[in-house]
């Protein structure tokens, strides 16, 4: 029994050992796989700028280079929809300027002095001295002639009149088509601060959910972060990013070597995104009406969407204004509209560079940017 024992003990010593020794190389096999495999969850703007730094390095030091798409490609919803989608974001941001607007006009008198209350509550939601003269006026013939008090009746007046007043009749659709072998070129601008490269990215994206292909030219080149950011963008939707070999290249550069890639790429649309630009700054406006120049002798700009933020109120018409003079801007972009914004700023920008808002921030997601819509703005605005 004893020997018995004895054996058993053996066979099983040597099982034992047997099984270690295979184990073994299995495990350093394995922890020589995960050493040499990228390490998941970093961000992805260390990729980018290592894919930056790649082509810069094969690309000439001023002229920018091509960086492909790499990770997983998202599908982006199309643009039809996005604001009445997004509505109830600027319901909520723009509630308290239609429940003073309209508890004023619900009042029982309709005197004087209420009628100059309700064209405060309208200079005050930035909508212009002007303009909001305008509008009381308008509406004060009207609630006259109709002899109404009734609030449902006002209010549709008013609705009536800010939509007309957002112009209904504008021209809103972005130029984004191509002209036989010559992509649409769109051109971002504005100043610090205001979202243009989150634009750019986001635009992209309404782009490809429509079905066209894109390609993004970071002539942002005096802040490190704006090409990696942009290429983070990029990267979601399987566009390509054109972005300097070096920091502080010529922007004018850049972009003139985005259209042309865009152009042997066969893409729909190429977007320029701008480093941003003190308005006060002639030296780097006139820089800005470079970059323009430059890409005019590769192909037609088709649209210079220059981008404000919503809640800057007057001192957005200020930069506006000089902006305008140094590009021909087609159309606005106003960023930050669901935040403390004054819907006003709509009505007040168009009335002063004679252009349509085009697109409105509605939130931080990547598809809250919208096409305008003034009627569903309005509803907005009054709560509807």
């Amino acid at each position: 029994m004893e020997t018995v024992l004895i054996i058993i003990g053996v066979v099983l010593l040597v099982l034992i050992v047997s099984g270690a020794l295979l184990v073994a190389p299995a495990r350093r096999r394995a922890r020589g796989a995960r050493a040499a495999a990228p390490r998941q969850g970093a961000p992805p703007g260390r990729a980018g700028s290592a894919a930056g730094a790649a082509a810069g390095a094969l690309a000439p030091p001023a002229p920018a280079a091509a960086a492909a798409p790499a990770g997983v490609v998202e599908t982006p919803p199309p643009s039809a929809g996005r604001m009445a989608r997004l509505r109830g974001r600027l319901a909520r941001s723009q509630s308290a300027f239609g429940s003073v607007l309209l508890g004023l006009l619900s009042s029982g008198r309709l005197d004087e002095a209420r009628w100059e209350e309700i064209e405060e509550v309208l200079i005050g939601a930035d909508m212009g001295v002007g303009p909001a003269a305008a509008l009381v006026e308008r509406l004060r013939t009207q609630v006259k002639v109709a002899g109404t008090r009734d609030l449902a009746q006002v209010r549709a007046m008013l609705r009536d009149d800010l939509v007309a007043q957002a112009g209904p009749d504008l021209d809103r659709g972005l130029r984004v088509a191509p002209h036989g072998d010559r992509p649409a070129v769109v051109l971002i601008v504005g100043v610090n601060g205001t979202g243009k490269t989150t634009t750019c990215g986001k635009l992209a994206r309404i782009l490809v959910g429509d079905g066209r292909t894109v390609l993004l030219g970071a002539a942002d080149t005096y802040r490190a972060a704006a090409a990696d950011q942009l290429q983070t963008w990029a990267e979601r939707v399987g566009a390509r990013v054109v972005r300097a070999g070096r920091e502080g290249a010529d922007p004018a550069s850049v972009a003139f070597e985005a259209v042309r890639a865009g152009i042997a790429a066969g893409v729909d649309a190429v977007i320029v995104d701008t480093a941003g630009r003190l308005h006060t700054r002639a030296g780097l406006m006139d820089e800005l009406g470079k970059v323009k120049r430059v890409i005019d002798k590769h192909a037609a700009v088709d649209e210079v969407l220059l981008v404000l933020d919503a809640t800057t109120g007057q001192n957005g018409l200020r930069q506006a204004r000089v902006f305008a003079e140094v590009v021909d801007v087609t159309g606005i972009v106003l960023t930050k509209l669901d935040g403390t914004a004054k819907g006003g700023i709509v009505i007040a920008v168009q009335r002063e560079l004679g252009v349509p808002v085009k697109l409105v921030g509605l939130g931080e997601g990547p598809d809250d940017l919208a096409p305008f819509d003034p009627e569903t703005f309005a509803d907005a605005l009054l709560g509807s």
